[in-house]
């Protein structure tokens, strides 16, 4: 006996599924810190819905800015996620003076409807301008997306010229048949922001190659070991601050 004591382990349970289990842990904690910090800081949600012109009632959070009239974001999910992704940010936004509407994409959340329908989510985005468009309190309006909400943003911005701004997180060249370069292309003089990180391959050569794509204003910002999509927003503190940044230079 040497006296040296070992580490003690659950049967069954490796360690490599103890830290899986962390990372999942924390994560949740930081999208549930974000939300509640959204909430402490005074913002308003107001449960909305609107219709799109085939029909669907989409279900949505305003996100109300303390003075008024004031811009707005219009926030876009991933697939097979929802508006909650997206509501801590919303409210930190509206807390700093951008007004934030957080929508559930058709067949996603409280929506109807079918969760491959692409072409019917790009109107899901264009009915939620539109009831932005309707209010008295609202001034200007960007489209933030994650993966695919980044396609659907920019398709739903091209023809649409109250769209001031977009920011795209995670953009895929092409997500599923769903083309983003002529998209980005035909935004124009318009400005772009561009967000991947390093540990995502495919979103950071479509950064790349987005940069490039049309003469406006195309910021990239490559982050570090941040994950994918509206995962960025937890993994990497310092992505909330670079958005208020960019929608307050292009909104304000």
């Amino acid at each position: 006996m040497t006296g040296q004591s070992r580490p003690l382990r659950t049967p069954g349970v490796s360690t490599a599924g103890s830290r899986s289990a962390a990372v999942i842990l924390f994560t949740l904690l930081a999208v549930l810190a974000l939300a509640f910090e959204g909430a402490m800081a005074g913002a308003p949600a107001q449960r909305v819905s609107f219709k799109t012109d085939d029909g669907i009632t989409v279900a949505a959070t305003w996100h109300e800015p303390p003075a008024s009239p004031a811009p707005a974001v219009i926030y876009v999910h991933m697939l097979q996620k929802s508006q909650a992704d997206w509501e801590g940010f919303a409210g930190q936004a509206a807390a700093e003076g951008i007004g934030g509407l957080t929508i559930d994409l058709r067949g996603h959340g409280d929506t109807p409807g079918s969760n491959q329908d692409f072409s019917g989510m790009v109107k899901d985005v264009r009915a939620a301008r539109q009831f932005l468009s309707a209010r008295a309190d609202v001034r200007r309006i960007a489209i933030a997306g994650a993966s695919i909400g980044a396609t659907l943003a920019a398709q739903a911005a091209v023809d649409d010229a109250s769209i001031a701004s977009l920011a795209l997180l995670s953009p895929s060249l092409d997500y599923r048949g769903l083309r983003l370069d002529a998209a980005v292309k035909k935004f124009g003089a318009r400005p772009v922001l561009l967000v991947a990180s390093d540990d995502d391959g495919y979103a950071v050569r479509s950064v790349r190659d987005l940069e490039k794509a049309g003469g406006g204003i195309r910021e990239a910002a490559i982050l570090s070991r941040a994950g994918h999509g509206t995962a960025m927003l937890t993994k990497d503190p310092d992505l909330s601050r670079r958005l208020l940044e960019w929608f307050r230079r292009t909104l304000l």
